[in-house]
């Protein structure tokens, strides 16, 4: 058994343990002493770290799987197999040229293999092989790009075509005249917002041979693009960043209170869904409102939150998978605490083209390099009522 296995399962059996203490512990009129409170808090602290535990061992399980992956393709055929090589920002003139550019190794010929990726502000486009390694990372820290659709536009907006209405059959009498019922389109348009960084690196460092500076640049543009993009992409107000889920997810339920929730408001949220959607619907919310939802039973009984026993499998709510994000707002009055829908209805749009340039002066009084990075993306929800959510009550 391995050990992400193994924690999973302490995680469950602890969990277990912490439903019957709480059965058992609950007075005659369903209130907790304070004494209880106490150690019901402590359980739950334990399964939050476990948990916590199992998501560090799963990433670190797949950069190793990722390390270890063979770096070039055994060779089954002749040389030269009849394969056209790779030219632009896909070859490896480029691609050396680059990050000789980015050490400041140099040379007018390297300048030359440059001048295809320059762009308007300066920069240089990352080589197309960089560039999927920052998606997949991307993908790897921001959960929304793993559960939306994500599409690539070399310029200009995206427009993408929704039905806003459908046209419908009717009964009609012999040799009556027939009702015309046209569907009715619209659109919605997906444009380009910048965002960007600079990363610092010492001049030592980075003269270092040792020292990867594709891998760093990659991690590290990762972690603030990521955090960046699940920001906008849960609360954005669509100036000068994306919009938001939050702000278009129809409202499904409202709580009779501010600062707690039932589980029938719950599966009142769940059944606010079309039945379609649901199939592929899960549950966002913050990570203090699921300390909240694992006290609560459904109609039958069962605790609602139950945590997932597989690698790789997620928790559940109401046996649809759930996500924790801090950018979610936290179970108080007057706000949208929990979403609950098919996010394949969130559209993101990357712009083709990462762009990077290196800061020579910018930062030199400290012996410091800076690399400007940024990329154009949008997102929006493009069918509101395949996402509701729920608001507290005032």
């Amino acid at each position: 058994m391995s050990k992400i296995t193994e924690l999973r399962r302490r995680r469950a059996d602890l969990w277990e343990n912490t439903k019957k203490f709480l059965d058992d512990a609950k007075r005659e009129d369903g209130v907790l002493s304070a004494e209880d409170v106490a150690s019901y808090e402590k359980m739950e602290a334990d399964i939050v770290a476990l948990g916590k535990e199992i998501d560090i061992l799963e990433r670190r399980a797949e950069l190793e799987k990722q390390l270890n992956a063979p770096v070039s393709e055994p060779v089954l055929g002749k040389p030269d197999g009849g394969k056209e090589p790779k030219t632009g920002r896909a070859g490896d003139e480029y691609k050396k040229a680059f990050w000789a550019a980015m050490r400041n190794k140099h040379s007018y010929s390297a300048y030359d293999a440059l001048q295809i990726g320059t762009d308007s502000e300066g920069g240089y486009l990352v080589p197309d092989e960089f560039e999927s390694t920052l998606v997949d990372k991307l993908t790897d820290e921001n959960f929304m790009r793993s559960i939306s659709t994500v599409i690539t536009s070399a310029s200009g907006d995206k427009k993408i075509p929704v039905v806003a209405s459908h046209g419908a059959a009717s009964w009609t009498d012999e040799e009556a005249e027939y009702t015309e019922s046209d569907d009715a389109f619209g659109s919605v348009t997906l444009g380009a917002h910048k965002l960007s960084t600079i990363i610092k690196v010492s001049e030592e460092l980075l003269n270092d041979s040792a020292f990867n500076i594709e891998t760093y640049i990659a991690q590290e543009f990762a972690r603030r693009m990521a955090a960046a993009e699940e920001a906008a992409f849960l609360n954005g107000d669509g100036t000068g960043k994306p919009t938001g889920v939050l702000k278009s997810a129809e409202t499904g339920v409202v709580t009779a209170s501010g600062s707690a929730l039932t589980a029938d408001e719950i599966i009142d949220l769940y059944h606010s869904l079309r039945a379609p959607y649901r199939k592929n619907a899960r549950f966002i919310v913050n990570d203090s409102t699921i300390k909240a939802i694992r006290k609560l039973k459904d109609g039958n009984g069962q605790y609602m939150w139950q945590p997932g026993l597989q690698a790789g499998q997620p928790d559940t709510i109401l046996n649809r998978p759930v996500h924790t994000s801090v950018y979610m707002p936290e179970l108080k009055a007057g706000r949208r605490v929990m979403l609950f829908g098919d996010l394949s209805y969130y559209w993101i749009a990357d712009r083709e083209g990462r762009s990077f340039q290196r800061l020579n002066e910018l930062f030199a009084k400290n012996g410091q390099i800076g690399f400007r990075v940024y990329q154009r993306v949008d997102g929006k929800l493009i069918l509101p009522e395949a996402v509701k959510a729920m608001k507290t009550g005032e």
